[in-house]
């Protein structure tokens, strides 16, 4: 376990010498987009009982302008993942039912602002949701301890995690591959380290 001694998290430069660690694919992205592939992705989601979780907001720049965000909410199973876009408006009440339900354990990392999000957008609350960055803390790391250098920690791989992405339009009405990816990812690298959790040292 990478630098596990002294309960540091790993920098950037030290996580770009491990080898890259390997995602989802895009044929393993599903993006629903009619009333039939949201009731198949809410029911595959729920039934999974943990669910890797994260959002993207389209990035605001001026100050003091409000965020509208989430734009994208994202769902990793342990072989796929659900990319939710707000633009459909017919997603909104299949959201509500996986965001209130206690069925399905929802782990993501820093899920302040998401939570935060979530709630004015829909006037609900995230209901049974793990946010990981407190594992690591009981874990010892005094770090705020996100994706990137959990997987260099449990994995001792590299997560490049692209600032140009995270930045990136995210209520475009057609996602890249590389928005799939990143967002996709992000949620599939919480359920990977969730199920290693015993193994965090």
């Amino acid at each position: 376990m990478l630098l596990s001694a002294t309960k540091q998290s790993p920098t950037k430069q030290e996580s770009k010498l491990l080898a890259p660690f390997d995602g989802l694919l895009l044929q393993q992205i599903f993006v629903p987009n009619s009333i039939e592939a949201f009731v198949t992705a809410t029911n595959e989601i729920i039934n999974s009982k943990i669910v890797g979780f994260d959002t993207e907001s389209k990035p605001t720049f001026a100050k003091g302008e409000k965020s509208e965000g989430p734009h994208v909410v994202q769902f990793s199973l342990s072989n796929k993942a659900f990319i939710f876009q707000l633009c459909h408006e017919d997603c909104r009440q299949y959201l509500l039912e996986i965001f209130q339900s206690d069925k399905v354990l929802k782990v993501g990392f820093g899920l302040k602002s998401d939570k935060a999000h979530i709630y004015n957008k829909f006037g609900v609350k995230l209901n049974a949701v793990l946010d990981l960055c407190t594992v690591f803390r009981e874990k010892g790391y005094r770090d705020q301890i996100g994706a990137r250098a959990a997987v260099a920690i449990v994995f001792n791989k590299n997560f490049n995690k692209s600032k140009h992405i995270s930045t990136s339009n995210w209520a475009m009405p057609k996602l890249s591959d590389n928005q799939l990816l990143y967002a996709a990812n992000d949620a599939y690298v919480a359920l990977r380290i969730y199920n290693e959790y015993k193994n965090i040292t």
